[in-house]
């Protein structure tokens, strides 16, 4: 058997021509390192050409730090969107050298996260931890939490120490109103969620102050129903049986469920999309969007962004050794783009269809 020999730092530091030293503060990214960019590159080069890789125990028992950090996914991992925050997670941490350890956890009752998955990853020696939730709600963190950096996905610490990352719902709602109206749409309707979340008062919270900018009357435009299929279906039905003159020309969708039912009932009522109904959701989740017939205009989570920020935030806090309290208790909102595909045009005419639909309300 041949035994392959490990190329270590002194091999570098021959290749480069340069002290042990001066590879390690290079390979080791040390601050005010005397180097010059010249002999910065050489280090690296030669390290390439060697194929050097870091001694991760040396580095551990040097630094006191085990550079591995701990995702808790609370059920998401069987979600479409998990893969987005998982991957943002896992490139940031890549580009970090660091790993990411992920724990699949049981969907805890709201407004708590469990600790069992924390005490886990604390048991192995991780830097830092990050925990996802599946509801964007505030949530009582357990003790061990504040033993480690840790970081929040989807939700808000209720005693305001740990940093959180949620999406923009209402920037996210308030743009898809600006859109429809500057595509001529007067009458928008919103299919609003029955379920009291951060989400639904977000989104509703947006479309309400969109409209009124706009000069628009979200007055009796709003109708509430279950987040699915089939309260989009009854929720949009109700909207668009009602004379043209007060039918919705656009209808903003809660979620993308919804906007599936919204689909069904423009159908049933006779309208075409987009041609006598615009339809917009939210959320983008695959595969909904492009199995629509036209593909549907929606809002994108930012998952993969969240996933990455709260890593990036997680490796400051570990090498500044940083406590949780430097955050503020608000969360960081990141922006939700509008993913602009085939279900939105501007309407035909002030009254629409010129017939009122006939609308039986019957769900399978």
């Amino acid at each position: 058997m041949v035994v392959t020999k490990q190329v270590g730092i002194k091999d570098v530091a021959v290749a480069a021509g340069v002290s042990v030293t001066t590879v390690s503060h290079v390979l080791n990214d040390v601050p005010n390192t005397r180097a010059s960019e010249q002999t910065r590159d050489r280090v690296k080069a030669a390290a390439t050409a060697l194929g050097y890789r870091p001694n991760r125990l040396a580095r551990s028992l040097r630094t006191q730090m085990s550079e591995m950090v701990g995702l808790v996914t609370e059920e998401i991992a069987t979600t479409p969107h998990a893969g987005q925050i998982i991957l943002g997670a896992q490139e940031a941490a890549s580009k970090r050298d660091l790993v990411l350890t992920i724990i699949n956890a049981r969907l805890n009752p709201r407004p708590r996260v469990g600790a069992d998955e924390i005490r886990a990853l604390i048991e192995r020696q991780v830097d830092g931890v990050i925990y996802a939730t599946v509801f964007h709600d505030v949530v009582s963190l357990p003790k061990e939490m504040n033993s480690v950096p840790s970081v929040l996905i989807g939700a808000q610490d209720r005693a305001g120490r740990i940093p959180s990352v949620v999406p923009d719902e209402r920037g996210g709602a308030a743009s898809v109103v600006e859109m429809l109206a500057a595509s001529g749409h007067l009458r928008i309707g919103f299919l609003a969620s029955a379920v009291d979340v951060p989400a639904t008062r977000g989104r509703y919270a947006g479309y309400c102050e969109a409209m009124a900018a706009a000069g628009l009357t979200a007055e009796e435009m709003v109708v509430a129903a279950e987040p699915e299929a089939s309260g989009g279906y009854l929720a949009a039905g109700q909207l668009l049986a009602r004379e043209p003159a007060q039918r919705p020309t656009a209808m903003f969708c809660y979620n993308d469920r919804m906007a599936v039912g919204a689909y069904r009932a423009a159908s049933e009522c006779g309208l075409r999309i987009p041609d006598d109904v615009s339809i917009v959701g939210f959320d983008d989740q695959a595969p909904i969007p492009e199995s629509l017939f036209p593909a549907l205009t929606t809002v994108t989570l930012p998952h993969y962004d969240m996933g990455a920020w709260a890593v990036n935030t997680l490796a400051e806090m570990m090498v500044e050794r940083k406590q949780p309290e430097r955050v503020s208790s608000y969360p960081v909102q990141l922006p939700c783009p509008i993913a602009a595909r085939g279900s939105v045009a501007p309407p035909h005419s002030a009254g629409g269809h010129s017939r009122t639909p006939r609308f039986n309300g019957e769900v399978d």
